[in-house]
């Protein structure tokens, strides 16, 4: 499936703080709907942002996987857990 077709959590715009609670409600929200893949847009930038998600990501139980999108490095796709 393209990542396109994923639902998806655009970060532009948004400070550390603020992209640490989106992500970790975007996360539990869509576990609790049953979605496998996400996409999480946090743009290219200085970077900062993909840093924050990244950690806030290795951190959250509910996440089984992540990655770069390979045509699209501003965004991460993110496999969330379906058993916990």
């Amino acid at each position: 499936m393209l990542s396109s077709q994923l639902p998806s959590l655009d970060l532009h715009g948004m400070d550390r703080e603020i992209t640490r609670i989106l992500v970790n409600e975007f996360i539990s929200d869509h576990y609790k709907m049953k979605t496998e893949r996400v996409v999480i847009i946090h743009g290219i930038g200085t970077g900062v942002l993909k840093k924050t998600v990244h950690e806030v990501l290795r951190k959250n139980k509910l996440v089984e996987s992540f990655y770069l999108d390979f045509f699209n490095v501003g965004s991460t796709v993110v496999t969330i857990k379906q058993n916990i």
